[in-house]
């Protein structure tokens, strides 16, 4: 699936929530920016945490992911700049909590986020990131659809592999029915402490499953990563050194070789 005026959309996706998916969608959109990149973070999530960790006040948005999900404004005009380089922020507003009951009736409710793409009329996007809900839900359905690409973040504890075989199939159900162009860009392990038999045991079990599937870098457990939200920035603009800012600019790097950009 190409838009016109897009370079390749990923939907950072899993139904389970505290895995690193909000955490991911900012670092790797800022690292990807940080390497010369044009992107376009599109906030998805009703919590809004991609939003408030680029330093955007949900109060303060007047339009964003909500309104163009309602055809109300268009994605050109919902777009706002960020204090990063190159990177640019559809907000998600205190409304997209409702969006799902609003259009559950609607007919073609799930390509919402996909008919934004179209028409779309300004400078072009090397890149877009979708923050996705920890849900499979109708605001996760949109986000599929709209992507050429699906990267899972999973988190090295006990249960990690608890809910994947699920997104998986939502993924393959997805691909036979409304985006057949849907890839699975890869699955990237976050919050992994190598000094913890368990979180080394879990990596191994999913690389020994998921093969090539697996980013080779990974995210480790990380202060500076954790600290970051809370100034509004990521974690790059917090401590460029830290090994968390570090571990995002190496998992770009790895995307874009993937791709080969």
């Amino acid at each position: 699936m190409k838009h016109q005026g897009f370079g390749p959309v990923t939907a950072v996706a899993n139904q389970k929530g505290g895995v690193g998916k909000t955490t991911t969608s900012i670092n790797l959109a800022a690292s990807l920016a940080a390497l010369d990149q044009r992107v376009l973070l599109i906030d998805l999530d009703p919590q809004g945490n991609s939003t408030s960790g680029l330093g955007v006040d949900q109060k303060q948005v007047e339009s964003g992911t909500y309104d163009v999900l309602m055809g109300e404004v268009l994605l050109a005009d919902a777009l706002i700049t960020t204090d990063c380089d190159r990177l640019f922020l559809l907000p998600a507003t205190m409304d997209l909590a409702g969006a799902e009951v609003e259009l559950v009736n609607e007919q073609g409710r799930e390509q919402r986020m996909q008919n934004a793409f179209a028409g779309f009329q300004g400078e072009p996007f090397d890149h877009v990131i979708i923050d996705c809900p920890p849900a499979l839900s109708l605001l996760t359905v949109n986000a599929l659809t709209a992507s050429d690409f699906v990267m899972v973040t999973l988190q090295t504890e006990f249960y990690a592999m608890e809910g994947l075989t699920q997104l998986m199939d939502s993924i393959r159900r997805i691909r036979s029915g409304l985006n057949p162009d849907l890839n699975m860009e890869g699955i990237l392990l976050t919050m992994v402490d190598r000094r913890n038999n368990l979180s080394v045991q879990v990596e191994q079990d999913v690389r020994a499953y998921f093969g090539s599937q697996v980013y080779e870098n990974t995210i480790p457990r990380n202060v500076r990563l954790s600290e970051a939200p809370s100034f509004g920035v990521p974690v790059m603009y917090h401590d460029v050194k830290s090994k968390g800012a570090q571990a995002y600019l190496a998992v770009a790097q790895e995307l874009m070789h993937r791709r080969s950009i």
